[in-house]
Parts: structure tokens; C-alpha cells; sequence
């Protein structure tokens, strides 16, 4: 096929040749249209790119479904069997973003198969399966990997590069909360697969609080005492098309207290409970040397890194500021628009201005994501554009 678009484009500013890499996607859906999504941009976001995506086949039960999403990604084909993927010479990297029961077969059968592996999480049902899969690639000598995509958040890159380089000294807690409301009475959400435990394996705990159990290992470390409990709210739930109920054998919420290898101390939970949150929030916090305090906040699916310290006075988004962007994106369904809506002036101290263009009005949909530096003396505000300029001022 001829170099064309993004691909032809890409290989000529890297200065080389840039291989292609064979995608094989299980599943049209959720994860299979971000990913599939996510394959489109790496020429270009990720610069220059180790590999260029080339999107060979999608797998999904529903023929038309998929059908449909060959077309809109750019597949070259489709199958309603995810062992065509499999058999498939050209697929290089097998991606499953299927049900949490489609998990461990067909990446046990790719990785035997020689091809690479990404899987979404939570990665199986049970320790038994994971162990399968775990021995499954490591056999193969495939390269494989979970998708935890927080991991790479840059408000979490920066925490991790403060950890790593002793910057922020020893550890001491850790607490995480993942909130989502989708399950609570008033939606009358009916039965699905990620309400039955032997297609989910688990609830809240394995869908959601994955995420914040992978944060605490990479921020923190591995645990060594564990100590918690699950409940599950609502036990019946009606089946969709008909009148009769199924029962609900996952967790709705989980909650846990974790002592860390390193002595670190952590709370650690997740539910599905918890309403006028938005759909996700992630809230956690890494506290250690008692001057300061590093915490990040997920909202709307924008990162907000806060550091502030307590005896330096020096500030990375005031605690005001902070609190005031927590109550418009947060406080109702139309909070984000609220939020975007919002002068950033009135977001942040009188006087702040942008360090390039000395202007008091920027669009912080753009520059939310910069880190914000304010000192108690001259209360002026200048933005570090990078993590590294950030990184700098420790």
C-alpha cells in the first residue's frame, strides 16, 4: 500500500524510515473505539513514532457492529471471530478490548500465536487466569502489556519523577478514591455483563479501582498487608425486554486500608455510588516531608496538578483557585460547560497574568494543564509550559 497522509508525512520529518506494526483489535466498542482512535493519532502525537499502527483486522460478535467500525477506523477487514485474528500473519500486535471474559483465551492463543499484547484491564476474572496469561507471554517471549493508561496522566509522570528522584523525600501516605455514579437507583441501569461476576469477575473493584491499585503500586510501591471489604447496594436488577429480575453478584463499592513495603501507609477505594461526581472522578494524594503536599485531581477528564507548600509559600495553583475550579466542573451535569464558560481571571488571584503574552483573559481549556506557580509576595502568576520547567523549580 502506498505511503500516504499522516505515514507519509511522519517518515519524512523523522528522517527515516519508521516501520509499520499490524494491529489486530478485539472489540468495536468502548475501548475498541478509543484505541482504535488512540492507533490513528500516535503518528503524530507521539513524535516520531517507534511504529506506525496499521490497522489490519477488528473482531466483535455483532457482524453489522463491526462491520461499521472497520469502516470508521480504516481496517482493512473484519471478522466475527476473534480466532481469524489469531491465524492472521499480518496482525503483529493482538489488542483486546473486549469483556472481561474474552480476556484470557484469546490472548493466551495470540501470545502461542507470536504476537504482542496489549489487554485492557482489569487484566482477568480471577489470580488463576491472570497467572495463565502471565506464563502464557512470558513463554511466547512477547512483548505484553495492561492498559493503565493513568500511568501516563503528565500530572502523574510529574508525581512519579518527584518520587523517583528523591525530591520529595520518604513516602509516607497514600490515599485514592475512584467515583462513578452510573449504578444508583435513580438510572435504573438493568442487568449487564459487568454486573455478573462470571463475565466480570468482579465490580467496582476490578473496573475502577484497577486503575487506582496500579497508581498506588507505581506511585508508592507494592503492598505488603491489605485489609478491606467490598458491598454490594443493590442485589437485583431487572433484566432488560422482560419481567423478571437477576441477581448482582459483583461489588458496587470497596474500600481498604493498605500498608506498603516501604512503611507508607494507604486508604484505598472505589464505588459506584457516588453521586454528582460527573461519570469518573479520580481523586488521590501522595503526602510525605510535612512541608509539603502534592495531590492531583481528575475532573472531567482533565488532570489538575496542586503543589503547594505549607512553610515555603510557594504554589502551584492556590488552594482557592483550585477549590473554586472543583465547584463549577463538579457541581452539576453542566458543570464543565460552567467551567470552560468562566473567565480564568475570576479563577485565579487579581493580577495574574500569562508570562508570553502578559494578557489577563487565556483560554484555560488550553492552559489547564500547565502547571501555575504563585508567590505569597508578589501574588503573580507565571505558568511553567512543561514538565521539566516544573520539575526545575524544585
Amino acid at each position: 500500500m502506498a505511503s500516504i497522509g499522516f505515514t507519509k508525512n511522519a517518515t519524512a520529518k523523522a528522517g527515516s524510515t519508521i516501520p509499520e506494526i499490524g494491529v489486530g483489535m478485539l472489540g468495536y466498542a468502548f475501548m475498541g473505539t478509543a484505541h482504535s482512535n488512540a492507533f490513528k493519532k500516535i503518528p503524530y502525537m507521539i513524535y516520531p513514532p517507534a511504529a506506525i499502527p496499521k490497522l489490519i483486522m477488528v473482531a466483535g460478535r455483532n457482524e453489522a457492529g463491526v462491520r461499521a467500525a472497520a469502516e470508521r477506523f480504516g481496517y482493512e477487514s473484519y471478522a466475527t471471530d476473534w480466532r481469524k485474528l489469531v491465524k492472521d500473519d499480518r496482525v503483529q500486535l493482538f489488542d483486546n478490548g473486549g469483556p472481561n471474559d474474552a480476556h484470557a483465551a484469546p490472548c493466551i492463543a495470540a501470545a502461542r500465536a507470536g504476537k504482542h499484547i496489549l489487554c485492557e484491564k482489569p487484566l482477568a476474572r480471577n489470580a488463576k487466569e491472570a497467572a495463565r496469561m502471565l506464563n502464557a507471554v512470558v513463554k511466547a517471549g512477547v512483548v505484553h502489556a495492561v492498559a493503565f493508561n493513568y500511568r501516563f496522566v503528565p500530572a502523574v509522570r510529574l508525581i512519579r519523577n518527584l518520587i523517583t528522584s528523591g525530591k520529595l523525600g520518604q513516602i509516607y501516605h497514600f490515599r485514592a478514591a475512584y467515583r462513578q455514579e452510573w449504578t444508583m437507583p435513580h438510572y435504573g441501569v438493568p442487568m449487564n455483563w459487568r454486573l455478573r461476576k462470571r463475565q466480570s469477575g468482579s465490580g467496582a473493584l476490578g473496573d475502577i479501582g484497577a486503575h487506582i491499585i496500579d497508581l498506588a503500586r507505581y506511585l508508592v510501591g507494592e503492598p505488603r498487608r491489605i485489609f478491606g471489604g467490598t458491598q454490594t447496594f443493590i442485589k437485583r436488577r431487572p433484566v432488560a425486554g422482560t419481567d423478571r429480575f437477576g441477581r448482582v453478584d459483583v461489588d458496587d463499592a470497596f474500600g481498604s486500608v493498605v500498608e506498603f513495603e516501604n512503611g507508607a501507609l494507604g486508604t484505598i477505594e472505589a464505588t459506584r455510588f457516588v453521586p454528582s461526581q460527573g461519570y469518573n472522578r479520580i481523586k488521590s494524594m501522595v503526602e510525605q516531608r510535612p512541608d509539603w503536599c502534592v495531590s492531583r485531581q481528575r475532573a472531567w477528564g482533565v488532570p489538575i496538578p496542586v503543589f503547594y507548600g505549607k512553610e515555603s509559600g510557594e504554589v502551584y495553583a492556590t488552594p482557592e483557585s483550585f477549590k473554586k475550579i472543583e465547584e463549577l466542573a463538579l457541581s452539576s451535569a453542566d458543570g464543565i460547560d460552567r467551567w470552560f464558560d468562566t473567565p480564568t481571571e475570576q479563577l485565579l488571584p487579581a493580577g495574574a497574568k500569562h508570562p508570553v503574552t502578559g494578557e489577563t483573559e487565556f483560554v484555560h481549556e488550553k492552559d489547564i494543564l500547565d502547571v501555575f506557580k504563585i508567590t505569597k509576595l508578589d501574588k503573580v502568576l507565571t505558568l511553567c509550559p512543561d514538565l521539566d520547567a516544573a520539575l526545575a523549580k524544585f
